[in-house]
């Protein structure tokens, strides 16, 4: 079954019953929504109709917000008011400066979704309240928490978390629909890499294991490039990396996508300087990079208890993985050509899709049932032989889910009349090196009856909530908690408070979206080009700007067209 379709013709609508639930890949460098329409997954077109929507936030003079492509393209020409790649910094306490405002990154990401959640409003005709968001599979409880607090803050009532990975299987697993099929999925982003094994039989589609690293992707590549162009040019000292710049961050990443299609390219770095790259220089300086994508595989082969010669298949999702390089080192280590039946970019939010299908008990998926795993391990810091911060397993990691799990302890002294259960997540035989989820503290009773045995359970559901139960032998007595939230984690009222502070700040109409796109790409291109050029772009941008100006929608129109044209012809020759 054909399980995708692409978006309608901008200006086009589906008419729905209200009660869709969207599937959202919420990207490092750019973010997707698709819903499940009539037996398949069909992406949902932005304001300028694109199904692709740069996860990027700009302020404007006015102090209003800015979202996706408009946004991007000011990130050379204001780099100071435009954040992007703020994915990176989920589940952290960590703001970001932009203009007159600074955000958690769970807010700039409340920004994209609530974008995409009016593109979703308008594409199908009615509120939109209920959505499935993916995340890497290695995100610990604090970032899937930020992830769940951006949703809520973007309006969305009711909020279910996916493993990209999980959501990648789904979609193929729907497309290719084989008897049996044991597959790799390895999803390298623009800020996260995700591998994960999965097996499709029957309809049913299990994960075996996951592992990953949320600091590696895609803009580690451009980072990879931009020290190769400074070495070269002699900027830097060979070896040094530097962050790239805000203005030429295009022409970097521009640079690292032409050579997935041609042997070299000349990066021009301004006042008509070029280097020259050749796409060997670039997978060399790259070495260190694809050398860390060895561990997450090798863990997750191991971990499902399968050889590489056991796959079936290898599928890429993830736009980082056009790069010649991924599909050589995969193809050279599993022994066959790596699959890219749907477009990799796509991949998991048609997943996402799917899985709010499920939800959404539709009869066309009546047969397929998902099982995932617990990404990491999570236990309490225990003493062993007089030596503490040891770190107990009560999960292990790539257990299927939802799971309960017990174990027995017993009081450290005769003396000890309550004890603390320290929760950890991680992978680290020392406690402290471990994530702390929380704590908990168990009176024991008396001390005459301290020293007895108790239990601790773990209940950990697909949605990453987590419920300690401590049961005291000696007392009969029984302790619960859930835990929904880490160290750096948004209270429900803080999150209520954010969400109630940024409906106060304006955001750019959506219906002004290509304009704004279209005038910000201008003066990209006009602060890149000279001359003569220059006068071209000048004279088109100026109709546009006093056509909005003037609110003439026919004008504006007119003008949208010409300074569309003037852009192509100038940046087809210009731009990588």
């Amino acid at each position: 079954m054909d399980t995708s379709a692409q978006p309608a013709a901008l200006g086009q609508s589906r008419r729905t019953d209200g009660k869709h639930i969207l599937g959202i890949d919420l990207g490092t460098t750019n973010s997707l929504a698709a819903a499940w329409v009539n037996g398949e997954t069909v992406l949902i077109p932005n304001a300028i109709g694109d199904s692709l929507t740069p996860s990027a936030v700009s302020e404007l003079p006015d102090g209003s917000l800015m979202t996706g492509l408009a946004a991007r393209e000011r990130l050379s020409t204001h780099p100071s008011y435009t954040a992007t790649a703020f994915k990176r910094w989920m589940g952290t306490a960590k703001t970001l400066d932009m203009g007159s405002h600074s955000f958690r990154a769970e807010v700039l990401s409340a920004q994209m979704l609530s974008a995409l959640r009016a593109d979703a409003q308008v594409y199908l005709g009615g509120s939109v309240t209920q959505v499935v968001v993916t995340v890497p599979a290695y995100f610990n409880a604090d970032q899937r928490h930020a992830t769940k607090a951006a949703a809520q803050m973007a309006g969305f009532e009711h909020v279910h978390l996916l493993n990209e990975p999980t959501a990648a299987g789904l979609a193929y697993g729907l497309q290719t629909r084989q008897e049996l099929n044991t597959f790799l999925v390895f999803d390298l982003g623009g800020g996260t890499f995700d591998v994960s094994i999965l097996e499709y039989f029957e309809g049913v589609i299990q994960v075996r294991a996951s592992a990953g690293d949320t600091r590696l992707g895609g803009e580690d590549f451009v980072n990879a490039m931009a020290a190769l162009v400074s070495d070269k040019a002699g900027l830097t000292s060979a070896g040094e990396v530097l962050p790239v710049p805000e203005q030429l961050w295009y022409v970097f990443e521009s640079a690292k996508r032409a050579l997935s299609s041609q042997d070299s390219v000349e990066v021009p770095l301004g006042k008509g300087k070029a280097v020259c790259i050749t796409r060997s220089e670039f997978e060399a300086a790259c070495e260190p990079l694809l050398k860390r994508l060895y561990a997450p595989m090798e863990r997750a082969l191991r971990d499902a208890q399968i050889s590489p010669d056991e796959l079936d298949e290898v599928v890429l999702v993830g736009g980082a993985t056009r790069m010649p390089m991924i599909r050589h080192l995969l193809a050279r280590l599993f022994q066959k050509l790596p699959l890219r039946t749907i477009n990799p970019d796509e991949t998991v939010a048609r997943g996402a899709a799917v899985y709010a299908g499920l939800l959404a008990n539709d009869e066309a998926l009546q047969d397929v049932v998902l099982t995932d795993v617990m990404p990491y391990t999570l236990g309490i810091v225990t003493t062993r032989d007089r030596v503490g911060d040891v770190f107990t397993p009560i999960i292990e990691r790539n257990t299927p889910v939802p799971v309960s799990a017990q174990k027995r302890f017993r009081a450290q002294t005769v003396t000890q009349t309550q004890v603390e259960i320290d929760i950890r997540q991680g992978e680290s035989p020392f406690g402290s090196d471990n994530l702390a989820v929380g704590k908990l503290t168990v009176p024991l009773g008396m001390a005459y009856e301290a020293g007895r045995e108790f239990d601790v359970r773990f209940s950990y559901d697909i949605n990453g909530l987590l419920e300690v139960e401590v049961m005291v032998e000696a007392t009969g007595r029984t302790l619960n908690h859930v835990f929904q939230l880490g160290a750096n984690q948004l209270t429900a009222a803080e999150v209520v408070s954010i969400r109630e502070n940024l409906a106060r700040i304006k955001r750019a109409p959506r219906q002004s979206e290509e304009s704004a796109y279209l005038l910000a790409r201008g003066k990209r291109v006009f602060e890149e080009t000279l001359g003569s050029d220059r006068d071209l772009i000048g004279e088109a941008l100026l109709r546009l700007d006093r056509a909005v100006t003037q609110l003439d929608l026919r004008e504006t129109a007119r003008a949208q067209t010409m300074l569309r044209q003037v852009l192509d012809y100038l940046d087809k020759g210009f731009r990588l």
